[in-house]
């Protein structure tokens, strides 16, 4: 079962799009969004999604309660803890404690966004990831991730 990862969007529908799309081909069951959407207009390519969505408020997000409600209250504050098909998550935005919280053995995935850096590795038998940025405004290559988390395999998929 595949989850797909992004982060850092900051508006650009056109990645976001190619996003979607790529998420659709490879059949995810689940996108989560590692926050910095920007703005609520950002969110409509996500109804082309065939997969469950969810996702965390990033330090960008302005407009947190227009947010919510086009995502059907499907974004939250972080961190965000969940289980989804046995494996124990948490997203958050900003990279300080990711490392931390990999250590810690309670989670079997840990996602974060914030530096824009493209991130797969593993820390105790925890996952971390930081798919990098959609967006591309910062380093200019825009990035997304895919986690099997039947094999606990991630990559990083470049964007056009």
């Amino acid at each position: 079962m595949k989850v797909g990862i992004i982060s850092d969007t900051h508006d650009n529908i056109d990645r976001i799009k190619q996003a979607v799309s790529i998420f659709n081909d490879e059949g995810v069951s689940l996108v989560i969004h590692a926050g910095d959407y920007t703005s609520p207009f950002s969110l409509i390519p996500y109804e082309e999604l065939r997969a469950e969505f969810v996702g965390i408020y990033g330090n960008n997000d302005g407009d947190k309660v227009l947010l919510n409600s086009r995502s059907n209250g499907r974004i939250h504050p972080q961190p965000h803890k969940f289980t989804y098909e046995g494996r124990k998550f948490v997203v958050i935005h900003e990279h300080f404690i990711a490392d931390d919280l990999a250590a810690s053995g309670n989670f079997d995935i840990v996602i974060y966004g914030h530096t824009h850096k493209a991130r797969v590795e593993k820390i105790n038998g925890t996952m971390i990831i930081n798919p990098g940025e959609a967006g591309h405004w910062l380093y200019g290559k825009a990035t997304v991730a895919v986690l099997d988390i039947e094999t606990m395999e991630g990559r990083i998929i470049t964007l056009d």
